[in-house]
């Protein structure tokens, strides 16, 4: 049994996610209880799984897929305490450090707990694990968002320009202020060629975690240049329930037959359905497996299925493009 703690349209993805080809039983919860029996109404009519609960009943689940807007530690810590295994989709740094803290209490009860399954993190650590097989080493991970998903994603993003960038330089952590540092990245179409600044985003912490050899890790995010001029004030106007067409461009730089390499692979769909699908992706796939891995991990490390995660995805309907040399 699986329970998916968040019906908004991260949450309503991971639900359509695990219904297909699975008869797991699905437990919805939301602190809106309309927007809960909604979700469960329209699926209902063709899958029988998918049932609402209100958060006791997700005690009984044997993972809990945590959809809703960070944070998300204290109720991870919760679950994990009734020995349930925990798929996180945070996109804040400081949620993200607070659940990695997790990993003591996750081994002393036996459950994984998966940090950052969304679009970003997540989504960029399966793409970086995947074309690093085609290197001989890697030394340098560097990714870019566009787009926003609900309006908690929203909202991160509007924090994410006015916070502190965390990247990974040559041996050490380097912060630098939010909205600085413009780099001109080109996504797939159609959403094209957008400046990104530096962000206050958790990929460099996850992917160096899962890639422990690299020397060099960013991330940025797109910006209007009103989007800089306003990120250090509260937000004046209300998120959408959701954005539009959104982007992950994920660079790898290394060595191939003693020559220096790039590859770079672009994802083009709504931020908030690429999140949705990773979270319900993983969470079947941990129900699937009886030798999960125990403790805190994140996607990119050795002890996930990356591989079949990333394939199950795709095949959900996410497109990722390889950018060819001319």
């Amino acid at each position: 049994m699986i329970g998916v703690f968040g019906a908004g349209i991260v949450g309503t993805k991971v639900v359509e996610t695990l219904v297909v080809d699975s008869q797991t039983k699905i437990l919805v919860h939301d602190l809106n209880k309309t927007t809960a029996n909604r979700l469960a109404s329209r699926l209902g009519e063709k899958h029988r799984v998918v049932s609402v609960a209100n958060k006791n009943d997700l005690n009984t689940a044997s993972i809990v897929v945590l959809a809703g807007p960070p944070p998300h530690a204290t109720i991870a810590r919760e679950f994990i305490e009734k020995n349930i295994s925990v798929v996180s989709v945070s996109d804040d740094v400081s949620d993200c450090t607070n659940l990695l803290a997790l990993d003591s209490l996750a081994k002393n009860h036996g459950v994984t707990l998966v940090v950052g399954a969304a679009s970003s993190p997540g989504m960029s650590g399966l793409l970086a694990r995947s074309m690093s097989k085609s290197f001989d080493a890697v030394d340098e991970v560097h990714v870019a968002l566009h787009g926003t998903g609900g309006p908690a994603c929203a909202r991160q993003h509007h924090r994410a320009l006015s916070g502190q960038s965390v990247g990974w330089h040559e041996g050490e952590w380097i912060r630098r202020p939010g909205g600085s540092g413009r780099e001109l990245c080109w996504f797939p179409e159609p959403v094209g060629a957008y400046d990104c600044y530096r962000g206050e985003l958790p990929d460099p912490l996850l992917i160096k975690r899962a890639f422990p050899e690299l020397d060099r890790v960013t991330a940025r995010v797109s910006a209007t240049r009103r989007d800089r001029v306003f990120a250090r004030m509260p937000q004046l106007i209300p998120p959408q329930a959701e954005g539009g067409m959104g982007g992950l461009r994920v660079e790898v730089r290394g060595f191939r037959d003693g020559q220096r390499w790039v590859e770079v692979i672009g994802v083009v769909e709504r931020v908030g359905q690429v999140a949705g699908a990773v979270g319900g992706c993983v969470a079947k796939n941990l129900n699937q497996t009886d030798t999960k891995p125990v403790g805190a991990t994140v996607l990119g490390e050795q002890a996930l299925p990356n591989e079949k995660i990333l394939h199950d995805v795709i095949h959900s309907g996410v497109q990722a493009h390889a950018f060819v040399r001319a």
